[in-house]
């Protein structure tokens, strides 16, 4: 079973991602903020992790710099997601190393596309 690290500070949608996720036989590890996923993606070492990009105390982009910096987690997959789809956002997070980019509002089933293609390419490179 993949471990998902999730980081969002709506607790609604954090909620529904990890009901969506665990439904789907994942491992949810839900965190609030940027701050909280970059301690806790050091100590859980998930298989994957989805970080929205607006969040109090650190930002999704600052903690993906950290944990694309870090050589215990740098190999560790990133998901953005945001409720701004503009097209220099979406770049920006992909330049940053992120694997995929999804925008809110998402359905269920998009989300668990992205999660399945995302881990099925990381499964793939190794």
């Amino acid at each position: 079973m993949a471990k998902i690290l999730i980081a969002e500070d709506e607790r609604d949608i954090r909620e529904l991602i990890t009901f969506t996720l665990e439904l789907a036989g994942y491992q949810v590890i839900p965190t609030c903020d940027g701050e909280e996923a970059l301690i806790a993606a050091k100590k859980e070492i998930p298989d994957l992790i989805v970080l929205d990009i607006r969040m109090p105390r650190m930002t999704g982009y600052d903690a993906c710099v950290q944990i694309k910096s870090d050589m215990k987690t740098k190999h560790i997959p990133v998901v953005f997601v945001s409720a701004k789809g503009q097209e220099g956002e979406v770049k920006t997070g992909l330049d940053m190393g992120a694997s995929d980019f999804l925008i809110k509002p998402f359905s269920p089933t998009q989300l668990i596309e992205v999660v399945q293609t995302v881990l099925r390419s990381t499964t793939n490179a190794l």
